[in-house]
């Protein structure tokens, strides 16, 4: 049999990059699950890495690889190992899996735990909710950072009326900024406000990873990571890099809202990730000229959400101008003394720190 001479690592890669991780659109090449790759004559040689992905995921990808390596013209032969160098294989449990889902992702430095902020759909004011609960547990007297994990639409930096840009050291590690006593990282404070960060996903994850990774995060009790809109690569990323203790999911009352949030709990369900609650934001709207109370996107929403999946209700934040022009002006609602939009704020922080384990 004739040997194809076009038969190379560059061909074996570009073929690879279409394995998806089961269940996802992400390329396993793009999350660095393709290890070692080596071709001889018409031989291919691939193993891949094994993470903390569920051990059917892993034997998928596998199968995957062999399937689109044999495809190739020219082949004679590929062999597909897993590589667990990557990091101690935790115990198996009783059907195989891992008894420990964060055996291999690495803690960070000067962090104890680590929260994320999410919603899975755009407009329901994650972003708002993230930089508040941050400043609340502060309030409470812990020591918070808070990471603008939207790299797209980066929107931390105005609301705290951070300007400045971080410096980094002479070994390329970022100090985070600090503002109203927060330790601050986003894509935000590295751009010129006016232009777009015009990405594709590999860039956006080596963004996340460089966050997490190379920012010095100093004695921290928390970090708050505000994710961006969606169910995809950024969150991927969060969840493959570092453990998290759990993650707050941010909705709206009406069903549109819903509907996604529905979605993005499925998606942190099946990476195991703990899922902390659910905040209903813009919850209601008290009139200062009457004191009555309107139901302006309806109501009972996030309850119907927590309950449908047996989780609690964590908040139900009012409408309240103060959090859009405290947005605007970088100062935020929780702030505000006295207001009941700061009680709602404080009275989240104590239950998000209790449920952090």
């Amino acid at each position: 049999m004739i040997v194809s001479s076009n038969l190379n690592t560059s061909v074996v890669m570009e073929a690879l990059k279409q394995v998806m991780v089961p269940g996802t659109k992400v390329s396993a090449v793009s999350i660095d699950l393709i290890g070692e790759v080596q071709v001889s004559g018409g031989e291919i040689y691939v193993t891949v890495v094994r993470t903390s992905e569920k051990e059917e995921t892993i034997n998928q990808i596998r199968q995957d690889v062999m399937e689109k390596c044999s495809a190739l013209s020219g082949v004679l032969s590929v062999k597909v190992d897993i590589d667990d160098r990557g990091g101690q294989k935790a115990p198996a449990g009783p059907h195989g899996h891992s008894t420990d889902p964060f055996a291999d992702r690495a803690g960070l430095p000067g962090v104890k735990k680590i929260i994320a902020v999410a919603s899975a759909k755009g407009g329901v004011g994650k972003s708002s909710v993230a930089v508040n609960l941050a400043l609340a547990l502060k309030a409470k007297g812990h020591k918070v950072g808070l990471m603008d994990a939207d790299v797209y639409g980066p929107s931390v930096p105005t609301m705290l009326g951070i300007t400045e840009a971080p410096e980094a050291t002479p070994d390329r590690k970022i100090h985070p900024i600090v503002s109203h006593g927060l330790q601050v990282m986003s894509m935000g404070m590295l751009m010129p406000p006016d232009q777009a960060v015009i990405w594709r996903g590999p860039l956006v994850m080596s963004a996340i990873k460089q966050f997490l990774q190379d920012v010095l995060w100093t004695d921290l009790d928390f970090l708050i990571i505000d994710m961006p809109p969606g169910t995809g690569d950024a969150q991927l990323t969060l969840v493959q890099t570092v453990p998290l203790n759990g993650v707050v999911m941010v909705t709206t009352p009406q069903e549109v809202a819903l509907a996604d949030v529905r979605r993005g709990i499925t998606m942190f369900v099946k990476v195991e990730v703990p899922v902390l609650g659910v905040v209903e934001n813009m919850s209601y709207f008290v009139c200062p000229d009457n004191q009555k109370k309107y139901d302006i996107f309806g109501h009972g929403g996030g309850a119907a959400v927590a309950q449908q999946y047996d989780l609690p209700l964590l908040g139900e934040i009012p409408i309240d101008p103060a959090i859009r022009i405290g947005g605007d002006e970088g100062k935020p609602a929780v702030e505000n003394d006295g207001s009941a939009t700061q009680q709602a704020f404080l009275q989240l922080a104590v239950k998000v720190a209790e449920l952090a384990q």
